[in-house]
């Protein structure tokens, strides 16, 4: 039963629920360096547990939209059971050996799970979205971006012991799967569709929906790959150019800030796009973070201040148009048909960082830390063409307001 029946302690419940539940998703990726040092884990093995949620994640955002169902069941019960899923999967790594096919296969089960909370949070705040659709969706995917953060917070003040990290971030996404139920709904859900597997291809069909989804293609490129390895990055650079006792450490918190600060681009960016504009908000974006991961490896082992400050810049960036791809869809699909396409917006994202996740290891492999990133940019660059195609789209005029 809802405890939270106005559209602030609603959107307020939503978010710090969603903030729990995400911490199961790079709880792997942030002990990787005690995983890889304690079971000798190969690169391919290390992406593998990273990759893995990505895999179950576009697997159970498959299904859920193949059957609609952040349109057709009440979305926080869909939230409920899935961060529960996913809170047991995750704990289980801590009672099989990483180095097995259980480790990659619970980190799939894991993904699945998310596949009910991040797109079915997000449906649930656009049920309260009122001319401010961009904001709504961005404090949720802040919400999403701290709580990727927090497994590097857990992991800095757990010592060299990766289990502790693991522990929280399951009794963290436990917690979000029984708090969900305070959430109210709000006053634009529509009545449930029929069951039209079809509608999924309007995605590709409708150019204005194509646009979007390809803008947000050419974001996930980059992100989650930034996301995996920057702390990987981070550990390597401080190594060289901190005291051997200390650069463990301050690579971990490097990462919590760079991957959380992510959080206020979110925000800022949605309350910006609700008054500019969509693609244009989207496009500077793209633009920024480009630009850091084509330049960032030029200061690798150098001056830890200078390094931490485009990396900061960098991961605002980074994620602060993702919101604005799911509003853009949220304001020009069908609103019957909303869960599903942001449902299927990200089983795409996600597919594309199955590629990124793998590759950046043969990148630092062949061009080293210093240019590894660079081929990342290649996505924002794609992603400012296609909201510029957008931009001249008449059906832009749907997108906030009017402002484009």
């Amino acid at each position: 039963m809802a405890f939270a029946t106005s559209k602030r302690a609603s959107i307020a419940v939503i978010a710090v629920c969603q903030v729990a539940a995400m911490a199961v998703w790079f709880s792997a990726s942030a002990v990787t360096p005690a995983l890889a040092a304690e079971f000798h884990l190969s690169n391919f093995a290390q992406a593998a547990l990273t990759s893995g949620v990505q895999a179950g994640f576009v697997i159970g955002c498959l299904g859920s939209a193949f059957l609609g169902l952040p349109d057709r069941v009440d979305p926080r019960w869909l939230f409920a059971a899935s961060a529960a899923v996913a809170a047991v999967s995750n704990a289980g790594l801590l009672l099989v050996d990483p180095a097995s096919v259980a480790a990659p296969l619970l980190r799939l089960i894991t993904g699945i799970g998310m596949a009910g909370v991040y797109p079915v949070g997000m449906k649930l705040a656009t049920t309260w979205a009122k001319d401010d659709m961009g904001l709504m969706v961005g404090i949720l995917v802040g919400a999403l971006t701290l709580g990727s953060a927090s497994p590097h917070l857990f992991n800095a003040f757990g010592g060299v012991d990766w289990r502790p990290t693991v522990a929280l971030s399951s009794a963290s996404a436990l917690a979000a799967a029984l708090g969900i139920g305070l959430a109210g709904l709000g006053p634009n859900r529509k009545p449930a569709p029929r069951f039209e597997p079809a509608a999924m291809l309007l995605a590709w069909r409708d150019v204005p929906l194509r646009l979007a989804n390809l803008g947000y293609l050419g974001h996930m490129w980059e992100l989650y790959a930034m996301w995996a390895w920057i702390g990987v990055f981070l550990n390597a650079s401080f190594a060289v150019s901190l005291p051997a006792a200390s650069a463990p450490v301050a690579a971990r918190l490097a990462a919590f800030a760079v991957i959380g600060a992510g959080a206020i681009g979110c925000v800022a960016a949605g309350l910006v796009a609700d008054r500019v504009g969509r693609t244009t908000v989207t496009i500077i974006a793209m633009a920024v973070s480009g630009s850091c991961a084509a330049s960032v490896g030029l200061l690798y082992g150098g001056a830890p201040w200078l390094l931490v400050a485009v990396c900061l810049v960098w991961g605002i960036s980074i994620v602060a148009d993702s919101a604005q791809f799911s509003a853009s869809i949220a304001e020009l699909a069908d609103p019957a048909r909303v869960g599903t396409m942001l449902t299927l917006q990200t089983a795409l994202g996600f597919t594309l960082t199955l590629v990124t996740i793998h590759l950046l290891p043969y990148f630092v492999d062949t061009l080293g830390w210093r240019h590894a990133f660079v081929p990342l940019a290649i996505g924002p660059a794609v992603g400012v063409w296609a909201m510029a195609r957008l931009r001249l789209d008449p059906a832009s005029v749907r997108l906030a307001g009017g402002r484009r």
